[in-house]
Formats: C-alpha cells, structure tokens, sequence
C-alpha cells in the first residue's frame, strides 16, 4: 500500500467523487424529515434491505453457495459492520445533534483518512496534502458559520457529535479497505453491482441485529405514510446504491486521501440546495467556501508514490 501510486484527477473521477457528497447532502435533509416517521436503528435496516432488492436481479448470482462471497465472509463481514455502524450513526446523531455540529465534525474526514491510513495501511501524508486538509476545513468551516464566527465559538458538543465522530472513523477504515487488492474473488471485485450487493448483504446482517436490538428495548416506531415511504426509497437508490457505487469507484481511482476531501462538498451542497428553496442569492463566503474546498482538493491531488 505505502508504493501504491494513484491516477490525477480526471473529469471522470472528480464526477464520481463529486455525485456521493450530493446524495449525502440530500441524505441528511431527508433523513431529518424521516426522523418523526422511522426511528434511526430501523430506517438503516430498511434502507439495506430496499437496497438488496433493487440490486438483487442484478448480481443474484453472488448470493449462491460456491459464488466466492462466503469464501471471502471475514472481509465482508468487517465492510458490512463499518457500512452499517457509519449509517446507523448518522441517524442516531441527527436525533440529538444540529446539522450545523454534524456537518462540521464529518468535515475531519481527510484528518481521520490520513491518519488511519497512516497508522494502519503504511501511507504517506505529504506536506501538500496536510495543506490541502487545512484549506478544505477552512472552506467547510466557512460554509457552516455563514462567515461568522461566534456561530463556531458558540458550537456545544451534545452526545449527537460524539456519534457522527465514531461514524466518521468508520468511514475512514471502510475507504482504506476498498484499496486493498485481492481481498475477493476477481468476478466480484471488478463487477460492481456483485462487490456492492456482497457488501449489503452483511451490511444487512448487522443492521437487522442493530435494529433488532432498538425494538427489544421499545424505541423502535415505524409511522408508514406515502411520504415516508418515498423519503426511504431516496435513501435506498441515492445515499445508498448510487454514493456507494461512485464513491467506491472513486477512491480506487484516486485513492481515500484525495477522495476524502471531495466529502467536505456535501455541507456546500447543503447550503447551496437550502438557498435554492428559500430563493436566496449565493453569499460571499459560499464563493469563498467553494475556493477553499476546491484549492484543497487541487492540492492534495498530486500523484505520490
């Protein structure tokens, strides 16, 4: 791993990287309007579970005995765990925590990717990428005080924002492991519906024990009406299959270093959508955030071996 040498930026890579930040973006919006309608534990295990149907009559074939998944079931036993801790995560944070203190704690990812790879995979930090975490963070940071900064020094930190920094960590280990070549059988890695639908799988497993556990302890609720049930579909189809996808395809080309900062997007993408409905103009530290954010991912791109 520590010689592993990733591609430049294309425009098919930064597309890729670019389209998980706004489905995450919409993610959080719409799993705070779920938040009255399905408690956290259980929405996760029904977004895994409409995410296994919808890619079942693709990569059916996965599932049968001698596929080469449960031959392989340590490894995707652990990317199913860290897939499953990161969702339930966020939808427990988003029940106590603001979306400002959220957002803002997510946007240490490139810190936590950079240090995980470091500590457990043999990757170097170069000096351009400590730079470009620091310019990303600025941006985020700007984007979610609204160019104030008592908005920054006024943040409390509630039980919320102790759960979306473990979600993080858990993102962080589960991008590093993606790089990780012949873990899997050769026909499941290179087919992406096959690699995706054997990550559900046990990402399904784990959810079902997780929300298993909220209904033993009365916590659990599910109100169905027809807006739930779409809000729950966006989840399943953009969040989860369509980020997922890219967003594995992504890092293989550009590594999780570089990729990880393209995540700091989705609090821009927060905003801007926001503005979009209120009919607000953009704001001088939206084009400044943009700057920051995209001056981050400039810098921290060069190729290094």
């Amino acid at each position: 791993m520590s010689t592993q040498a990733y591609a430049r930026l294309t425009p098919a890579t930064i597309l890729l990287l670019t389209i998980p930040p706004l489905m995450w973006a919409g993610n959080v919006v719409v799993g705070r309007m779920l938040s009255p309608h399905v408690s956290p534990v259980t929405l996760n295990f029904i977004r895994w579970s409409l995410a296994f149907l919808i890619l079942l009559p693709l990569a059916w074939r996965v599932v049968l005995p001698g596929s080469g998944l449960w031959a392989s079931w340590k490894r995707f036993t652990l990317l199913g765990l860290l897939v499953g801790c990161y969702n339930a995560l966020q939808y427990m944070a988003l029940e106590t925590s603001s979306p400002l203190n959220i957002t803002l704690v997510a946007s240490s990812s490139p810190i936590w990717m950079m240090a995980i790879g470091r500590l457990f995979f043999a990757a170097p930090i170069s000096r351009r990428q400590g730079l470009g975490a620091v310019l990303s963070m600025l941006g985020v940071a700007l984007v979610l005080s609204r160019g104030e900064l008592d908005a920054l020094l006024n943040l409390r930190l509630v039980v919320g924002d102790v759960y979306i920094l473990v979600a993080t960590l858990s993102w962080a280990y589960y991008s590093w492991m993606l790089t990780q070549k012949n873990q899997e059988p050769a026909h499941i890695r290179n087919n992406w519906s096959a690699f995706l639908l054997s990550q559900i799988v046990f990402g399904m497993g784990w959810a079902g024990v997780f929300a298993a556990g909220e209904w033993a302890t009365d916590r659990a609720f599910v109100n169905w009406s027809w807006p739930a049930a779409a809000g729950m579909l966006f989840v399943a189809l953009g969040p989860a299959l369509l980020a997922y996808r890219c967003w594995g395809a992504g890092v293989q080309r550009a590594g999780p270093a570089v990729a990880s900062f393209f995540s700091n997007l989705t609090p821009l993408f927060a905003a801007l959508g926001s503005l979009a409905l209120l009919g607000e103009l953009p704001q001088y530290f939206h084009v400044l955030a943009f700057a920051f954010i995209v001056g981050g991912i400039v810098v921290s791109s060069k190729r290094f071996q």
